[in-house]
């Protein structure tokens, strides 16, 4: 029941309103900016301890209604069903990839840099000097799905709905953490690398279990070889080398299987398809998983 929780809630993710605000959980930033002030004058462990409290408490509503709905009708009958999609609705996004990209394809294509700059710097959660950076379009692109997809799918499969929404309440305070700390740098001292931290151990596995999707649906060999030879940056938290391994094997697995474009819009469209076919391959692994009776 949940490949057809998980199916539904992408599918209604899919054909939804691009602009529907409420997916972007932007509620819980009271409380993530209170959790950041606790957090900001103490050393790095008992931030992050602090900062996991408030993610549990965050994460609780859910625990309390799936508990509930599990203790008054059948696992997985249909109340549970509907919350379970929607649940894997709202936690897919922030803002729905498959939107974002063609918004800059489309802003690139039509030579407005400024509107393609902008997708860009939400894309890669930094500014860059050109939006027609091939390489740096591609990587965010692969680590965003890690955020915005596999993450979710993942810890949905793993934990059900309190797996997902535990997943995306991380990466959305990492996310309100990485945007208060260019604002005051005392969170950036602290708070943000224990925000980092928290939805990094939460990334880990889902980003190298998207790169392995990567290589089987791109070009094996060459995804495999980046793979091995990956050295990351001595000295460099583990969740930054999660989120180059996810980039860099990504990018590989593109070479031979999709012509190495010209452009950044080709190379935008091209890694994207890149990550549907990779999520086709999740779904099917799912499924079979599911049939054997090692998911439900």
């Amino acid at each position: 029941m949940k490949l057809i929780a998980l199916i539904l809630g992408l599918a209604l993710e899919h054909v939804a309103t691009r602009r529907l605000k409420l997916r972007e959980l932007r509620f819980f930033d009271p409380l993530f900016d209170f959790a950041l002030a606790r957090a900001r004058p103490l050393p790095p462990n008992a931030a992050a301890l602090v900062l996991a409290v408030f993610l549990a408490l965050a994460t609780l509503p859910v625990i309390l209604i799936s508990r509930a709905l599990e203790q008054t009708f059948v696992p997985w009958d249909l109340p549970y069903l509907a919350f379970a999609v929607l649940i894997v609705f709202m936690c897919v996004g922030p803002r729905d990839l498959d939107s974002e990209v063609e918004d800059y394809c489309a802003a690139l294509d039509r030579g407005d840099y400024d509107a393609a700059s902008r997708v860009m710097t939400e894309l890669s959660e930094s500014r860059h000097a050109s939006p027609r950076d091939v390489d740096a379009v591609e990587e965010a692109i692969f680590v965003q799905a890690t955020n915005r997809i596999f993450g979710v799918a993942f810890w949905f499969v793993v934990l059900g709905p309190v797996g997902a929404w535990l997943f995306r309440v991380s990466d959305l305070l990492r996310r309100r953490a990485a945007f208060e700390s260019a604002r005051d740098y005392s969170v950036a001292k602290a708070a943000l690398p224990a925000a980092e931290t928290l939805h990094g151990l939460l990334a880990w596995i889902p980003a190298r279990l998207a790169a392995l999707g990567y290589a089987l649906a791109g070009s094996y060999d060459d995804a495999l070889n980046r793979w091995r030879n990956f050295a990351p940056a001595p000295g460099r938290p583990f969740y930054v080398r999660t989120d180059r391994l996810a980039a860099v094997v990504g990018k590989a697995a593109m070479t031979g299987f999709l012509e190495r474009p010209a452009n950044s819009s080709a190379a935008a469209r091209n890694a994207l398809r890149l990550v549907m076919r990779t999520l086709f391959i999740w779904v099917t692994v799912i499924a079979l998983m599911t049939i054997f009776g090692w998911a439900v």
